[in-house]
């Protein structure tokens, strides 16, 4: 895999916390630290509506480490702890990390925190060890809206795989036997790109994408 990311149907997920929840146990996530945070969008009036219920809307955006193409926290690193993976993560190596923090003060998505206790800085991994062994992250395999796939960006994210095993490009169609509802190139979003490409994707239809801000 040479593009690994995680696209999220915004429109599906419900802001449940699954993920969130997930990737703490699974990963031993210290209390008060998130690998993946999930974020509450809106209310924000539709396009036609008053502004007061029911004209308006809300989303939950999940923020995680977006393994970028081009990390800004790979160029700062001194000691070359924080680097790109021959799978295509974005990884630290916790031997050569002295804590300095100039990673995560780079990051454009403040998704990286000093392990007060280990004195080394984490972030998601993107469950590294069970996606070697072919498996989904933990994160979308606990995601019961079916909101979040995996797989590689290089072969578009309609093969992108989800729970039970299912691609995206499966389970998208207008019928109603089909869980996810079509969607056009506009309706796909990626986080601020200031230079470092961040990989995941985040689908959204019929509402204002905010994540620029």
């Amino acid at each position: 895999m040479s593009h690994p990311a995680i696209v999220t149907d915004l429109n599906k997920c419900v802001g449940c916390l699954a993920c969130s929840v997930a990737c703490k146990a699974f990963n031993g996530v210290p209390i008060g630290s998130f690998w993946n945070k999930t974020l509450r969008i809106g209310p924000y009036p539709t396009a036609e509506g008053s502004g007061h219920f029911p004209d308006v809307y809300t989303y939950f955006l999940t923020v995680q480490c977006q393994h970028c193409a081009d990390p800004e926290c790979v160029k700062v690193c001194p000691t070359g702890a924080s680097h790109i993976a021959e799978d295509g993560t974005v990884q630290i190596d916790k031997s050569k990390c002295i804590g300095c923090q100039f990673c995560a003060m780079s990051c454009p998505y403040g998704v990286r925190y000093l392990n007060e206790e280990e004195r080394v800085v984490e972030k998601c991994t993107l469950c590294e060890q069970k996606t070697a062994q072919g498996e989904l992250p933990q994160c979308v395999t606990q995601c019961g809206g079916f909101a979040r796939f995996f797989g590689d960006l290089d072969e578009g994210i309609e093969s992108f795989r989800g729970p039970y095993d299912k691609t995206l490009g499966e389970l998208t169609g207008e019928d109603g036997n089909y869980p996810i509802k079509p969607f056009k190139d506009s309706d796909v979003h990626h986080l601020p790109d200031v230079g470092n490409h961040p990989s995941f994707r985040y689908i959204l239809r019929n509402h204002e994408w905010k994540g620029e801000e």
